[in-house]
């Protein structure tokens, strides 16, 4: 299995991830992997296919790569740090408020929309 693989190249984390090699390299031009080099190929470290994988789930939940990367700078730094605690919570704090906020303007649209296809059926219901 790839996990217990001691590195990957582009084309396995590409494949087990389901992403373009195009946006890997994008990532490790962002700085937010860093991937070891033989000549012209890329090794990538069990440590980077994790960061990679953290970098996907928060994208699918919200995150800025601006947001993921200092949240990695954050564990680079000191990860027993009293203010590195501190940070992440008040992060993890502000994007729990913003997703509160959007589902809450979901349900407010699926509401409006409910409305207005009931109104919409009732219409074509009279008009035929």
């Amino acid at each position: 299995m790839l996990e217990t693989q001691k590195t990957f190249s582009i084309s396995d984390l590409s494949k087990e991830f389901d992403v373009t090699t195009r946006s890997i390299r994008f990532y490790e031009d962002q700085g937010l992997i860093k991937p070891l080099r033989r000549g012209q190929t890329r090794v990538y470290s069990p440590q980077d296919r994790v960061r990679l994988k953290l970098i996907l789930r928060g994208k699918r939940l919200g995150f800025s790569l601006a947001e993921t990367r200092r949240l990695f700078d954050l564990y680079d730094a000191d990860r027993s740090s009293v203010q590195q605690l501190h940070t992440m919570l008040t992060l993890i704090d502000e994007k729990k408020q913003h997703l509160q906020q959007q589902m809450e303007d979901i349900t407010v649209v699926l509401m409006e929309l409910s409305s207005v296809e009931t109104r919409c059926r009732s219409e074509l219901k009279d008009l035929t």
